[in-house]
């Protein structure tokens, strides 16, 4: 799981928008998931556009990744390149609808690189783009 900017301002940033669930409330939710689905999971967040994408990079012979890049969701180019360059499969998650939002946060240009996009549901979305991506993993498995 990667966490991008400002998201570990959750719980305090726009409440309105995010919630009031912190990122480490939402973490534990996630982590309790991963252990219930004997998935071991490691969680990741930065502020730092060149930080994922070192992440997304060294990262490449894992099952899955979730990320949320927050604000790089539209405009970050470099990304979208981190995502593509790996065979590792991503699922991106926002906690809202980024297309009900300001005309400039309706664009996500990393998702096209990823399997699929969940946003809009708070913080079920994560939970939601963790089960996606079992499912996905588990599918891929099946059909080798």
């Amino acid at each position: 799981m990667i966490h991008g900017p400002n998201l570990n301002m959750l719980g305090t940033r726009e409440p309105e928008i995010y919630g009031n669930m912190t990122l480490d409330e939402i973490n534990k939710k996630l982590l309790n998931e991963a252990v219930k689905n004997s998935v071991e999971m490691e969680i990741i967040q930065s502020n730092s556009e060149g930080e994922i994408i070192d992440i997304l990079q060294k990262n490449n012979d894992i099952t899955g990744i979730i990320i949320n890049p927050a604000a790089y969701t539209h405009y970050s180019y470099a990304i979208c390149d981190a995502i593509r360059g790996i065979k590792t499969p991503v699922v991106e998650v926002h906690i809202s609808n980024i297309h009900a939002r300001e005309a400039y946060r309706s664009n996500s240009v990393t998702s096209s690189a990823c399997i699929g996009l969940i946003s809009g549901f708070g913080y079920l979305s994560y939970l939601l783009a963790f089960y996606a991506l079992l499912d996905t993993i588990s599918s891929d498995k099946m059909g080798e």
